[in-house]
């Protein structure tokens, strides 16, 4: 019986793992990759240095569609598995104290390199600059599949997201070069994040034209945007912070990692995290806060700041809070709350403390918006779950047609979540595209 010919559209993380798992399981595979670079996301990714995967990794990392799916794909390939996985292809990894596993060698050219020449040695006809810009199902033949021939990467601008509306996915406009034919095509394009690298949203238009229906993307992990004069004069200062995220009045969401203040407004994990659940409460009144001392309760705080008073009469309130933020932050919140930094906090009044102790422990954060997907490091949203069978990752709708990644409405917090998800569900839909 001949090999089953599958096309794997898309060359980041997910991509080149399906088109791996679908040669490993004996396909004839063919890796098509819109802009002429592949793995460009890779590179960016973890400041350079690919955070791979992390230490545990479960459904609770996750947002988007049903966790029991995500828990599914997770245990059909583990971090364990991955870790495994990326020594046999020859990256040797790290943990580092965070849970995040890097490669040894802090370079993320590392791992697009044994990934590309895993892809290689298997005799995957790997097709940079060809942009599927149709896809059509026949019953009887498989698929045909429409290419356009990209040379120049200044096609991906970003115009296209930028104009694009969130209801319908249209093709682009101009027929494709050629077409080429296949048994089972996997779709791992990718959403709508750092759209200069290829991710204009094509691969939504290609699963809707097919019958499937898109949640709504917006940009996740991506910095917040905030008018916060005191907060510009703190660029720079990073710290331990809590965000809860409030809806018409209701606290709703919180995050939690390093936060960091910034010229244009606040970054760091805890920020990114947030940032997909402030665009999907747009609509609402929203409001974010900011807890600087996550770990005790305002009640211990205000104890505490009573008993150094005492002992310490002349010890000055800025010097006390400084105990548990930076110093620079410790100034600002003092001035915020109207104590001046300097005064003894023996000689703050009640109510000036209370609204120190406000302003420590619940700071509002007058957000106004996020940098968007030129700065989103994942989508949110994408093709429907129940859309998609969770044994296999092949479309309920369309036989034959599979998908993985982030094309998924399935979109995990900062620290290697994301790319467990890009292995995990890649090595699925490779393997089942290649067995039918």
């Amino acid at each position: 019986m001949e090999a089953r010919q599958v096309f794997v559209v898309g060359a980041g993380a997910a991509g080149l793992t399906a088109a791996i798992r679908a040669a490993e399981s004996g396909a004839r595979v063919a890796l098509l990759n819109a802009h002429p670079k592949i793995g460009l996301k890779i590179l960016m990714s973890g400041g350079t240095r690919c955070n791979v995967t992390h230490r545990e990794v479960t459904a609770d990392d996750f947002w988007g569609g049903s966790r029991p799916f995500v828990a599914r794909i997770l245990r059909e390939f583990t971090p364990e598995q991955t870790r495994a996985w990326m020594e046999s292809i020859g990256v040797q990894l790290k943990l580092e104290d965070t849970g995040k596993y890097f490669p040894l060698t802090d370079d993320a050219q590392t791992v697009l390199d044994a990934l590309v020449h895993r892809v290689d040695g298997l005799g995957v006809g790997v097709q940079s600059g060809a942009r599927v810009v149709r896809l059509e199902r026949d019953a009887a033949a498989g698929f045909r599949v429409g290419v356009q021939d990209v040379k120049d990467s200044a096609a991906f601008t970003g115009e296209r997201v930028a104009a694009r509306g969130v209801e319908e996915w249209p093709l682009p406009a101009a027929e494709p070069d050629h077409w080429v034919h296949a048994d089972a095509v996997v779709l791992a394009t990718g959403g709508l994040s750092f759209p200069r690298t290829g991710s204009d949203g094509v691969g939504y238009g290609l699963a809707a034209a097919l019958g499937h229906t898109i949640v709504p993307p917006v940009p996740g992990l991506t910095p917040l945007v905030g008018d916060d004069p005191p907060g510009r004069s703190l660029q720079g200062v990073t710290l331990d912070a809590e965000l809860a995220l409030w809806i018409d009045g209701k606290r709703t969401t919180a995050t939690r990692g390093s936060f960091l203040f910034t010229h244009f407004g606040y970054s760091g994990p805890a920020a990114l995290d947030l940032s997909r659940h402030w665009h999907g409460a747009e609509g609402s009144e929203r409001r974010v806060t900011a807890n600087f001392v996550p770990t005790r309760s305002p009640v211990d705080i205000g104890a505490e700041w009573l008993t150094q008073a005492a002992a310490h009469p002349q010890r000055s309130a800025a010097r006390i809070v400084a105990a548990s933020v930076p110093e620079r932050l410790a100034g600002a919140l003092c001035e915020e709350a109207g104590v001046q930094p300097e005064t003894a906090m023996s000689q703050v009044p009640r109510e000036q403390r209370k609204a120190l102790l406000t302003t420590l422990t619940g700071r509002t954060m007058p957000v106004t918006g996020t940098l968007g997907y030129e700065k989103a490091e994942v989508t949110a949203g994408g093709v429907e779950l129940s859309e998609v069978n969770p044994s296999t990752l092949e479309s309920r709708k369309v036989p034959g047609l599979y998908l993985c990644g982030e094309i998924l409405d399935v979109e995990g917090r900062l620290g290697g979540f994301n790319f467990q998800w890009s292995w995990s569900s890649g090595t699925v839909a490779g393997r089942a595209a290649a067995n039918g």
